[in-house]
């Protein structure tokens, strides 16, 4: 099931508080519920998403994904973090002015990615689309030369479908699963023949 209020709503609530007051990332994670893991893998694969060029970029953000969403299928109700990363703070009062700031940029995101053909997220298609998102991540954590922005997009869409509910998001993420399984047979069938003909020319 996908909850039934907004992100930014979700935002307002885990950021009241007096100004004094602090946040953990542990107890930011805990108040996003079912969204958490979503949220977390979404911010591993954003840097995926741009041709940077970084040598196992995908590999060392793809790694703890994997180990994210092993933590979701365990049922834990949100991911347990390492203890010097989940136990940081942040003063409510920042957080509270970033709201401010961020506002009027989180309500477009929400107009554009919001509840809607939500029969895509729910039941067997929330299920296969569980599956679909974990083999991505695999892909995306082995060393795979030039076979990570596809499927960086696809798991992207997937995070945004489960994040907001969004069936149009999943349907765009089936879209580039469809587009890395083309691709990596095709990497797969040609990536050795081109590799046999360097090294034929060099020799």
């Amino acid at each position: 099931m996908t909850e039934n209020f907004s992100l930014l709503a979700t935002l307002d609530r885990l950021f009241a508080g007096p100004r004094s007051s602090s946040l953990s990332i542990d107890g930011f994670l805990r108040g996003l519920e079912s969204r958490s893991y979503a949220f977390i893998v979404a911010a591993l694969a954003l840097p995926n998403c741009i041709p940077t060029g970084i040598p196992l970029l995908s590999t060392i953000t793809g790694v703890p994904m994997l180990l994210v969403v092993f933590q979701e299928y365990m049922g834990r109700p949100a991911p347990i973090l390492p203890r010097f990363v989940g136990a940081r703070t942040l003063p409510r009062g920042r957080l509270q002015d970033f709201l401010v700031r961020a506002r009027p940029h989180i309500e477009r995101v929400e107009r554009a990615i919001h509840p809607r053909f939500e029969w895509w997220v729910n039941g067997l298609p929330r299920r296969l689309l569980h599956v679909a998102w974990f083999l991505l991540i695999v892909l995306i954590a082995l060393p795979v030369p030039f076979d990570n922005l596809l499927p960086a997009w696809a798991i992207l869409f997937f995070c945004l479908a489960l994040i907001e509910g969004d069936g149009l998001m999943a349907m765009l993420g089936w879209l580039f699963t469809l587009f890395t399984t083309t691709w990596t047979i095709f990497l797969t069938i040609v990536g050795p023949y081109v590799v046999l003909r360097v090294i034929r020319s060099l020799f």
